[in-house]
């Protein structure tokens, strides 16, 4: 079968041009919705790609309709390849997954955005490194200070209840027995 998606952002944007459009294309069903891409739950997207199957085509009137940035997009388009679904955008002719040359740029574009989020990964790892090297802590901050760590644990080994020392220094137990188990 094949499925059409519309969608416009606002309620006073009209559907009819991409409608139009799907139409034009000999879509069989049209699944279509008037919200922002920002709002991550499309009801009507959702629908369509639960009915998509094996052989089946989404066709688009443009790419942004159906995704918010080239991840997002890259992400759904390799997922419903890798179930047999193919995928086609009246606007960018590029994307045409029934044809040779379409599954090749799309092969082509998944491969840069691997190479971006690999990129992306490695700068954010050497920055959490040279940020270790400069001292940076990372995660919560402690809710005791280096004295009040040591206050706890000495009030600990002179024979107070972790409740009692819990309560004196206003944390929860679990932090009072995380002081105690690092030191």
């Amino acid at each position: 079968m094949k499925f059409g998606y519309a969608r416009v952002s606002t309620t006073e944007q009209n559907l009819d041009v991409q409608v139009d459009a799907l139409r034009a294309e000999n879509c069989d069903t049209i699944y279509h919705e008037k919200i922002s891409s920002r709002i991550k739950k499309r009801p009507e997207l959702e629908k369509l790609l639960g009915q998509l199957r094996v052989g089946d085509e989404l066709t688009v009137y443009k790419l942004d309709r159906i995704a918010r940035s080239s991840t997002e997009l890259l992400n759904l388009i390799e997922s419903l390849t890798n179930k047999g679904i193919s995928i086609k955008s009246l606007n960018e002719k590029w994307v045409d997954t029934t044809t040779p040359a379409g599954k090749v740029m799309i092969t082509v574009f998944a491969g840069f955005a691997e190479f971006e989020r690999d990129l992306i990964r490695q700068r954010t790892s050497d920055g959490r490194k040279a940020a270790k090297k400069r001292g940076v802590k990372f995660g919560r901050p402690s809710l005791l200070s280096h004295s009040q760590k040591k206050l706890v644990i000495k009030a600990h080994r002179a024979g107070s209840a972790i409740s009692e020392i819990s309560k004196a220094f206003d944390v929860s137990r679990d932090t009072i027995y995380r002081v105690i188990k690092l030191s």
